[in-house]
């Protein structure tokens, strides 16, 4: 049997659920090294080798700072004549993806730094931000930009940003070349308004070892740039008020109308649950294991009754799958910016409103007991009825179906792993408001299949998966009944091989895909259709210092959002590192 290559994404790092609700500074975990027995696919190149040797560096990073205006197109020289080298060398293209920048209107812009800092350790960035002046208090948009440069030897680390309590970010971070690399990541925040009017303290944490092997610094800017309102351009509808919990806990205004929960729901830390996808149950001689195998669900209670289920998005973070060479440009959809779970807890507003404490749990399903690896900061966005001090109501029905989860091992020269799971639930209510009884109703189905295939030490290992996650809000009150249907879909179809020469190959492709139609007494008023498509195909000799690599690979994303909001359609495609197309058109 060959020896088994070493498995590792977020090497080093757990970040538990407290320290990301702002509980204190997380604690390091020992760094993988290539004696400690562990699975195949999800794992840095640094980790493969015997010998020590430079890490394997560049990833993918962030978002808008490479943006094109939609409508418009833009080539690079690529598209007609670029020299790609025959193999990787020491330096490469920034990394950026194919994903919008955030649009901002052309009005009065105020710009704030909340947090610059270099994260050597496990110390977490602490400071004080002040709302901005000369934009006024209610802004059209809020945006957050992160740039951030890191040069040396580093693996891919996990981190958040809160203002006020309030995660408003969680990233992680590209692998560094030797020459060094800069990435930038935009995201909309404008939803966290209620938070940036007040004065409150700032804490942001990426977690990070530096020493004499490990030596790359995360140095790290963050803006808030507030754009006010002007002529035309209005202030954005927003939650009244953005919650945290309280030592687990939830109180809301008593007027509370409209309540959604999102959830940073991250499996991370170095353990399987970075890769929970591929864990397997006994008796499958797989090196990662879990009882019930990999199916997992997000589920958030509300006192202990089950108020909401989700899918966790299949997230591949820079050194995953064995082999950074495939993200050193391009990264996975939303290994940047993790985009939380979003839960509507409106049908149980009529219970929250009562003006006393809620115990607010989320939990993981399929997790082994006593296995960390998983973290849940939760945000509550609460929309409020201004024309009443307090709003009744009731929960009136919760319908959860039979949780399905089934993995069946079939042994063999190939083994296999095949599962299916799902789950579905309803919950209704409604709330007596001043503009009458408004019945909330929320259903949501959950299907996850996988067949998961492996020689003996692991020397193969692909993954085929598909997990969906549909969601139907009808809002019976105030005129029309309206409804809001959501289809989300991801996919991951890979395999890695390690040949008898030791060259590694990984062909991976991944998917996130999602529909959402809006309508109002029976008629369509708003619509999206997103597809974002990542593929890559790297190859190199592992177990050897880097300059002996020869390392080849070309990646490319393409990503298409379009409705009744307009069109973008970008795609980016690389080789060995240099950037050989940039197109964005509709």
């Amino acid at each position: 049997m060959r020896r088994r290559i070493v498995m590792s994404m977020l090497a080093g790092v757990i970040l538990s659920a407290s320290t990301f609700l702002g509980a204190g500074p997380a604690s390091a975990a020992p760094l993988a090294d290539a004696a400690r027995p562990a699975a195949s696919l999800a794992r840095s190149a640094d980790q493969v080798a015997d010998t020590p040797h430079d890490a394997p560096t560049g990833t993918p990073s962030g978002t808008a700072a490479s943006g094109t205006p939609t409508g418009t197109v833009a080539d690079t020289a690529a598209d007609t004549a670029v020299d790609t080298p025959a193999e990787f060398g020491t330096d490469w293209h920034d990394p950026l993806t194919a994903a919008p920048p955030v649009a901002t209107p052309a009005t009065t812009s105020c710009a704030v730094t909340v947090a610059e800092a270099q994260f050597r350790d496990f110390t977490p960035y602490r400071g004080t931000y002040t709302p901005p002046s000369g934009c006024g208090d209610r802004w059209s948009k809020v945006a957050l930009r992160l740039d951030g440069k890191v040069k040396g030897r580093q693996f891919d680390r996990l981190g958040y940003l809160h203002i006020g309590g309030v995660e408003i970010l969680r990233t992680s971070t590209p692998e560094p070349s030797p020459d060094g690399i800069e990435w930038s990541v935009e995201k909309d925040v404008t939803r966290y308004s209620d938070t940036f009017r007040r004065g409150g303290d700032v804490e942001m944490l990426i977690g990070n070892v530096v020493d004499d092997t490990y030596t790359g610094v995360l140095d790290v800017k963050v803006t808030l740039t507030f754009y006010a309102e002007g002529g035309a351009v209005k202030s954005a509808a927003t939650p009244d008020r953005v919650l945290t919990l309280q030592d687990g806990t939830l109180t809301t205004p008593r007027n509370s109308e409209r309540i959604v929960a999102e959830v940073y729901a991250t499996g991370s830390g170095g353990g399987c649950e970075e890769y929970w996808y591929l864990t397997v149950p006994d008796p499958a001689p797989y090196s990662c294991k879990a009882d019930k195998g990999p199916y997992r669900e997000v589920q958030i209670k509300v006192d202990g009754q089950l108020a909401g289920i989700a899918e966790p998005f299949p997230t591949v973070w820079t050194g995953g799958w064995s082999n950074p060479f495939l993200w050193y440009v391009i990264p996975g959809p939303r290994a940047f910016d993790i985009k939380p779970i979003e839960y509507d807890l409106t049908p149980y507003a009529g219970l929250l409103d009562d003006g006393r404490p809620h115990r607010i749990d989320v939990s993981v399903v399929g997790v082994p007991a006593g296995q960390t690896g998983w973290s849940a900061p939760v945000n509550v966005l609460v929309w409020q009825d201004a024309k009443r001090a307090h709003v009744s109501g009731a929960l009136t029905d919760v319908r959860a179906g039979d949780l399905t989860n089934s993995s069946t091992y079939t042994p063999g020269s190939e083994e296999r792993l095949d599962t299916a799971g799902g789950h579905r639930l309803t919950t209704a209510g409604y709330v007596d408001t001043s503009h009458g009884r408004v019945w909330t109703t929320v259903r949501r189905t959950l299907a996850n299949t996988s067949t998961h295939r492996w020689t003996d030490g692991e020397n193969t290992d692909a993954l085929k998966a598909t997990w969906t996650d549909d969601e139907t809000v009808t809002v019976d009150g105030r005129g029309p009944v309206g409804v809001t249907r959501t289809h989300r879909t991801y996919t991951m179809d890979g395999t890695t091989t390690l040949a008898a020469d030791d060259r590694l190959r990984t062909v991976l492709t991944l998917g996130d895909w999602a529909a959402v139609d809006g309508t109002r007494g029976g008629r369509r008023t708003t619509w999206s259709r997103l597809d974002d498509t990542y593929a890559g195909d790297a190859t190199y000799t592992a177990n050897v210092p880097r300059d002996q690599r020869h390392a080849v690979g070309t990646t490319s994303e393409r990503y298409r959002l379009y409705g009744s909001d307009g069109c973008y359609d970008r795609v980016l495609v690389t080789a060995q590192g240099v950037l050989t197309r940039d197109r964005s058109d509709c």
